[in-house]
This record gives structure tokens, sequence and C-alpha cells, in this order.
């Protein structure tokens, strides 16, 4: 479904007028099938979130290619209501000046869906990520940051996108928060059979959510392990990374 195909990027390094640069991606290739939840664990500043940006056609690689169903994602067409995407950062992630009925109704706008029906869509959405309609008319500061995540994954599956990429998506909210949060994206994934890219630093919510793991270290892949045997990781950086991560 999604393919990863020798991704490179760069940035340029220093002043305006250096041509020195600093590669971040270098050569990444891997897939993700339907209905699979692929993680993506690094050290910060791995590349992580990059390649995130990459999928999501927000920024273009330098070299290779990323495909959606076999169509290159930097078409906007190709993304558009099928692709979606939740970011750590729940208070920037909606308009301060939008309830949360126009913050979901937002790209809602692409299907051509009557009035009535957007308003009913909205109601089963709230209903399917645990808030009532009584949210409706309720703005962003009004909201508890589990509160706000919801709305914005409410807002992510409303086009019933195939793929959903999650940066951080849970690592602002407190623990007890987070594991209702990951027990809503395991429902929803299976009443959607959508796909996540799951990009995290959380070891523990990596193994809670994914089928398969990649093991991301200075812009490159290290290691791809299903999650089920993630203890039998082979390099010593993977064993070294979950050590640490395990521990944090």
């Amino acid at each position: 479904m999604l393919k990863v195909d020798s991704v490179k990027k760069s940035y340029k390094k220093g002043g305006f007028f250096s041509k020195e640069r600093q590669q971040v991606l270098k050569n990444v290739s891997f897939d993700c099938r339907d209905g699979e939840c692929l993680g993506i664990i690094g050290e910060s500043g791995s590349g992580k979130s990059t390649l995130g940006r990459l999928i999501i056609g927000i920024e273009k690689a330098d070299d290779g290619i990323i495909l959606f169903e076999g169509e290159n994602v930097e078409g906007r067409s190709v993304r558009s209501g099928k692709i979606s995407a939740v970011f750590q950062d729940y208070t920037s992630s909606i308009n301060p000046f939008f309830t949360v009925e126009r913050a979901i109704m937002e790209p809602l706008k692409i299907k051509k869906y009557s009035q009535i029906e957007i308003q009913n869509k909205i109601d089963i959405l709230l209903n399917q990520v645990g808030l009532n309609s009584s949210y409706r008319k309720r703005y962003p500061h009004e909201l508890s940051g589990g509160e706000a995540q919801r709305v914005c994954i409410a807002r992510a599956i409303s086009t019933e996108p195939k793929c959903i990429l999650l940066d951080e998506a849970i690592s602002s909210l407190d623990v007890s928060v987070q594991i209702q949060v990951l027990e809503l994206l395991n429902e929803l994934k299976r009443l959607y059979n959508m796909s996540y890219i799951f990009i995290t630093h959380d070891i523990q919510a990596a193994a809670y959510i994914c089928d398969r793991i990649i093991i991301f270290r200075d812009g490159q892949i290290e290691e791809i392990v299903k999650t089920e045997q993630l203890k039998d990781v082979q390099s010593e950086y993977a064993k070294r990374l979950l050590t640490m991560l395990i521990t944090l």
C-alpha cells in the first residue's frame, strides 16, 4: 500500500550562504501493508519526523520516491482524503478559533456530503472517539489534552483514510490517557481497516499497537522486526536502544 523506496533528504547547514548540507535521511526503503500498524522508533534527531513529513507530503525527498497505492505522494490528489495525520502538539493542531464541530468538518469539505450528512457524521465521529455531541460547540481551550487529541483523531478519520501517520501522538498525554488513546486507536484500526505509521520514542506504546517495528538510527534503518520478536533484535545498537527506552 505504502512504499518508501531509496529516499534521501538533506538540509542546508550553517548560514544563508553556506553550501554545506546535513544528510538527514540516507537511502531509506520499506513498505507498510494494508491494515498494518508499522512503528518507527529511534532517538531524537534520528530522522523519524522528517520521514513522516515526507510521507504526508509536507516536504519533498531529494532523491528516491514514496508511493501510495502505486502513485507518488507528492501529488495532492494521491493523498487527499486517503492519508491523514495526528501530531504530538494537539494544542496547535486545532485552530483556536474553531469549535470542535468546525475542526472536524474541515477535511469533510473534500467529500460531496450534504449538510445533513455532515452533521450526522460529526456526531458519529465524536461517539467513535468517546465524546458526545455536547462537545460540538466547545473550543480547544475548553478541552483537556486527552479530549483535544481525541478531536484530532476524529478529524483524521473523518474522510475514512487508508493510512494515518501518528507522529508522537500520545507522548504529550498523561500515562493513563495514553493507554485510553492507544485502545481507541486499536478499535478504530479494526473498524476502518486502516494502516498506521506510528512514530514514537515509547517502546511500550509501539509494542502495544504495532505489528512490525522499524528501528531507526542516524537517518537510516538499523533493523525491521516483528513486534513479538523485539527481544530477538540482532544489532548491538537495537539492543542498546531498546534497553535505554524501556528504562526511561
